[in-house]
């Protein structure tokens, strides 16, 4: 228990060990079927923890962001704390917060969090200290929806014959830009070209969310530069076609990230990780390839990038995607062995717990991010290291709940 507060309402259980820790089980544990015997030896890496900076995980097993469509203006709610806070008490090592605009017309959706002033902090604030009183790692990821911006929640797809949202719902069709003028498809708006003076904005824009985010508590800042949003958009020659300094070349289409990371690394603590997630191929000829991907990411690791978060796709509806159980493995793979220093993690259709030990085992990715499958059991942490023969902590409250290995009346 903490120590008692003068506001009975701030009262919370000190979690020591925190959930999600791995721990030795006692001989009545293993007695009363809390565990076969004493935890496999070497520990498997998925649950060893990752030190990062002058944070450490306690786990190698994460929360990917995912977009909630529960917000308005901007502003996190009782949901938010609720929904990022369940994955904290159940033992992940570290907790990504949804896709946050660093501007309002930076949000993917009406609906989508934001960033882009002060009165954002306190709710934001009021999850991190909830997710640190757990002992995980919150981290929030900052984005630019760029050409996909102002489209509808993800309730309303598949009930209109256009992505497109309006001024009515909140939108700003007017006022949807990216790198060139030219439309993600025919659903959704077509974008103006940015002028260097929005350029300057926008750098400046995810340099105070960072600044924001550091006033929250937040741990980790990801850069959100894949999935055709506005920094990928940038990064790709598909969607990036202009002449001036920020187009043509690798080196100008890479110009306005590296930009931004730089800035950003300026006034982040330097004993906070910086992440960057990139779309690691466009999955189209003539886009952006897994060399593009090694080539940037040595040069992020310069510019005081931590840790590439490897995805794919989302910037051209003519993508061919070989789906299949950690299909997207083989990016964050060739990162971690191609550039010496940089941590990355692993995402997407990872779901057994077997596929998540054999990425970090294998030494293919330092941590794997689950999003779907979180979603369907936010016990996952707990329920995999059950399936490994691994006693781990739970939190507190929920101590009776713990999974064993054969019944008992305890």
């Amino acid at each position: 228990m903490s120590s008692f507060v003068s506001d009975p309402r701030d009262f919370y259980q000190v979690q020591n060990p925190p959930p999600g820790t791995v721990i030795e089980p006692t001989e009545l544990e293993i007695g009363q079927g809390f565990a076969k015997g004493p935890n496999p030896d070497p520990l498997p890496k998925l649950f060893q923890p990752l030190k990062i900076r002058g944070l450490l995980a306690k786990n190698r097993i994460w929360v990917s962001p995912m977009c909630m469509y529960s917000a308005q203006d901007g502003f996190t709610t009782d949901f938010h704390l609720s929904h990022y806070s369940q994955f904290a008490m159940r033992g992940a090592g570290l907790v990504m917060v949804e896709a946050t605009g660093v501007l309002p017309e930076g949000r993917i959706s009406p609906n989508c969090l934001g960033i882009w002033k002060d009165e954002h902090i306190d709710g934001f604030r009021r999850i991190v200290n909830h997710m640190h009183k757990y002992g995980t790692i919150a981290a929030i990821q900052l984005g630019h929806g760029g050409r996909k911006g102002s489209t509808i929640p993800l309730q309303l797809y598949g009930t209109r014959d256009s992505m497109r949202s309006t001024v009515e719902e909140g939108g700003w069709p007017d006022n949807v830009y990216g790198p060139s003028a030219i439309a993600y498809d025919d659903l959704h708006n077509k974008p103006k070209e940015m002028t260097i003076d929005q350029i300057n904005i926008v750098r400046q824009a995810f340099i105070d969310g960072a600044r924001r985010a550091d006033q929250a508590g937040f741990d980790v800042i990801e850069i959100h530069s894949a999935h055709g949003y506005l920094m990928f958009e940038f990064l790709s020659p598909l969607s990036n076609q202009r002449t001036d300094d920020y187009g043509g070349s690798f080196e100008n289409r890479t110009r306005l990230l590296l930009e931004i990371v730089r800035g950003i690394r300026e006034i982040w603590p330097q004993n906070k990780p910086l992440f960057v997630r990139i779309s690691s191929t466009d999955w189209v000829e003539g886009g952006w390839t897994g060399d593009d991907t090694v080539n940037l990411s040595k040069l992020l690791l310069d510019a005081g990038v931590d840790f590439i978060d490897c995805s794919s796709a989302g910037n051209d509806p003519r993508q061919k995607i070989p789906l299949s159980p950690g299909y997207q493995v083989q990016f964050a793979e060739r990162v971690k062995k191609e550039v010496p220093g940089m941590l990355s993690g692993a995402v997407g259709l990872i779901t057994t717990s077997e596929l998540a030990r054999k990425v970090v085992e294998d030494g293919s990715a330092d941590a794997v991010f689950l999003g779907r499958e979180f979603l369907r059991n936010p016990s996952y942490v707990l329920s995999a290291a059950h399936e490994m023969g691994i006693n781990i902590k739970w939190n507190n409250q929920y101590e009776r709940g713990r999974l064993k290995t054969k019944y008992s009346f305890v």
